[in-house]
């Protein structure tokens, strides 16, 4: 470890350039790690406890916005030579939800092609702490689920029940679109672990946001999301929304058709259309100029392909920091759906559960506003020996129920086989 600079409050060490985030998170179980990262890029804690942060009473956009200009302040009190620290947090899809940032005791940081950063809150003591060894990550997978350890909410009727329920509406001219999601509860029969499940989804998907953000006293949410919510740096700031799918294929003639029916699908790109006209909205209302993709594009995961649209603008002036852009922007079409607050009334009332995490924020900021925030998506609750898996469609006027049941059951059948290395 390279010292970098200090003062009585932050020390900031350079780190060897082969670092790996994921290991800042790999210490004893039950510490309520952290972490954020793309291909290399991002940000990483051991731990939540300590430091310094704020939670909110409620998810409401002002309230989120608040939280955002509070953090400013007490980065900013924090200031330091070389890189500053930074505050992390997690915002819940419902208004109802609580929301929380916080300045972790120690935290490691890569930015582009950079060398990471281990940026640290001083204790009393002063001393320079090592970080854990990391947990051994490879081995062989548990055994795959067997159907009387899984327990779907609701069942695939209830689903398709929802879909109807929620088409009718739609055709009724109530809403315009709306995202029904699922919940899977799978008893695994050992304690699951954040980390190594974090370490298998990267490796399915580095491209993705792998993600893993305290959930509760002992839990955590764990995912790999494909979805950037909206990132700020400086005057520049971008958002890449997707909405409809269609499945991957393992022979290359079929994923080929695959990808092509989903691009001159109707169905598939008027859900897309309602997601970028919101984005465009709101972002515009920030910018002085805004641009974004005249038509959808095709973005891979491992299993799934997606219609996105990349948006690039530059702000009027930099004083919104990245935390009031989610404030505006949450939640987007991708993951509630329009008119909103018709939208999130009929999700109350047909979804049987709380998203919780699920489809809400997760991300970070520095002391000058900028960061980067992504959609919750293609997650987990991981609490003790129990995870609780979360997938979702986008419903339109033309969806078919079955289409829809089908669309979740391949998320599911995605993330279950990357939770047997949880």
């Amino acid at each position: 470890m390279t010292e970098g600079s200090s003062d009585d409050r932050v020390r900031t060490s350079k780190l060897p350039p082969a670092f790996d985030l994921l290991a800042a998170c790999a210490g004893e179980a039950g510490q309520n790690p952290f972490l954020f990262e793309r291909a290399g890029i991002g940000v990483a804690s051991p731990s939540m406890s300590g430091g310094t942060g704020v939670a909110t009473g409620s998810a409401t956009p002002e309230a989120i916005a608040g939280m955002g200009r509070e953090m400013i302040v007490q980065l900013r009190e924090l200031a330091a030579d070389g890189p500053g620290p930074l505050a992390v947090g997690q915002i819940p899809f419902s208004e109802r939800g609580h929301a929380w940032m916080r300045v972790p005791m120690r935290l490691v940081r890569r930015a582009g092609s950079g060398e990471p950063w281990l940026i640290e809150l001083v204790s009393s003591d002063g001393d320079v702490r090592p970080f854990a060894p990391v947990r051994p990550m490879g081995g062989a997978p548990a055994e795959p689920f067997p159907p009387s350890q899984v327990t779907p909410l609701p069942p695939a009727d209830g689903y398709q029940a929802m879909v109807s329920t929620a088409v009718q509406r739609i055709r009724e001219g109530t809403m315009r679109k709306v995202v029904l999601a699922r919940t899977m509860q799978v008893e695994a029969g050992r304690t699951l672990d954040p980390v190594r499940l974090a370490h298998r989804l990267r490796a399915v998907d580095p491209h993705a946001f792998t993600f893993i953000t305290p959930d509760g006293p002992d839990a955590s949410l764990v995912g790999s999301s494909p979805e950037l919510l909206v990132s700020k740096r400086g005057l520049d700031v971008r958002s890449t929304p997707l909405a409809g799918s269609a499945p991957r294929s393992g022979d290359p003639e079929e994923d080929r058709a695959n990808a092509d029916a989903l691009l001159a699908s109707a169905k598939d790109r008027e859900e897309h259309a309602v997601v970028v006209e919101a984005i465009e909205d709101v972002l515009g209302n920030f910018c002085e100029r805004l641009d974004h993709d005249r038509e959808p594009v095709l973005v891979e995961t491992a299993n799934v392909w997606h219609l996105a649209t990349r948006f690039e603008g530059q702000l009027r002036d930099p004083s919104p920091n990245v935390v009031e852009l989610v404030a505006a922007l949450h939640p987007t079409p991708a993951v509630g759906g329009t008119p909103t607050a018709v939208a999130t009334a009929a999700i109350d009332e047909l979804e049987p559960f709380d998203r919780g995490g699920y489809a809400g924020a997760v991300g970070w900021m520095d002391a000058e506003g900028d960061g980067e925030w992504a959609i919750a998506l293609r997650c987990a609750r991981l609490d003790g020996q129990r995870a609780t898996l979360y997938a979702g469609a986008g419903i339109v006027a033309d969806s078919q129920p079955a289409a829809e049941l089908d669309e979740t059951d391949r998320k599911f059948r995605a993330f279950l086989d990357s939770l047997r290395w949880g």
